[in-house]
């Protein structure tokens, strides 16, 4: 009999497996994480840091391959048994070797020091929070970045927070956040200038470096690519529920084109 075409009606002929499709599936596109010196997060919350405070010393502040902010290594001695407990977390700026800081419910409001956010005054600015209470910080962990903390409202244990993308954002008020923020700011104020750095600086990460255009390939590659000039042939917002392989360009974009005029953040009702 006739073999009919799998997609009939539709205009597109089955191309390869693109660029976007192949990445999530391991080879070539594992993280480069060999030498990378370890998650950093904050003390895991005990006794000590619920109800007063513990001291640490800061042993070295180090570099860790493919993060843009330097780590802290600081060592506590264990609340319980006779031993020291080495945590690794995000340098607040200001940060030195041999400095004293301290963690907990009772810490001083001093930059290196991790407090609840409760027990912050509004407008302090703060880094790595938790996002929930004993999660060991999950936001404000780039490089130069921090949380202001908006206002507070004891009765319901609740702290309102600004997040380095512009958005609020409520958290318990038991989250802990350190105070300052992160050390290396400015890291992208620094032109790349050659192409060298760039190499580097992506082979620290993961392959993601170079990037060949959509519109550079051929049709059989990406949905941008053929054509004699190098030019897209259709709008390039493409829908939400776009199957993979058809999902490249601007997706589910709200509005496209340049952001023009000054950006007006909504009052929030307080």
């Amino acid at each position: 009999g006739q073999l009919t075409p799998v997609c009939s009606g539709s205009p597109y002929k089955m191309g390869r497996v693109i660029r976007s499709q192949r990445k999530g599936r391991g080879s070539v596109f594992k993280s480069h994480n060999t030498h990378r010196k370890g998650a950093a997060k904050h003390r895991v919350l005990d006794a000590a840091e619920r109800h007063h405070y513990i001291k640490g010393v800061v042993k070295e502040i180090i570099h860790d391959p493919g993060r843009g902010a330097p780590l802290a290594k600081v060592v506590f001695r264990d609340p319980v048994r006779y031993k020291l407990q080495k945590v690794l977390t995000v340098a607040a700026e200001g940060t030195y070797s041999g400095q004293f800081v301290y963690c907990g419910k009772k810490a001083t409001l001093s930059v290196g020091n991790t407090v609840p956010l409760g027990e912050m005054p509004e407008g302090t600015i703060v880094c790595n929070v938790e996002s929930k209470a004993g999660d060991r910080g999950t936001l404000a962990r780039c490089s130069g970045d921090y949380v202001i903390v908006v206002a507070h409202n004891p009765d319901a244990g609740i702290t309102r927070i600004k997040l380095p993308s512009g958005s609020k954002k409520v958290v318990s008020s038991s989250c802990r956040a350190t105070i300052g923020q992160v050390a290396g700011g400015g890291r992208t104020e620094k032109p790349m200038l050659k192409a060298g750095r760039a190499y580097w600086a992506a082979k620290a990460k993961r392959n993601s470096w170079p990037k060949v255009r959509g519109v550079a390939m051929n049709p059989v590659e990406h949905p941008h690519g053929g054509g004699n000039h190098q030019h897209i042939g259709h709008a390039s917002t493409v829908s939400r529920w776009a199957p993979p392989g058809q999902k490249v360009g601007l997706i589910a974009a709200r509005r496209t084109g340049r952001l023009r005029g000054t950006s007006v953040v909504k009052a929030d009702k307080e």
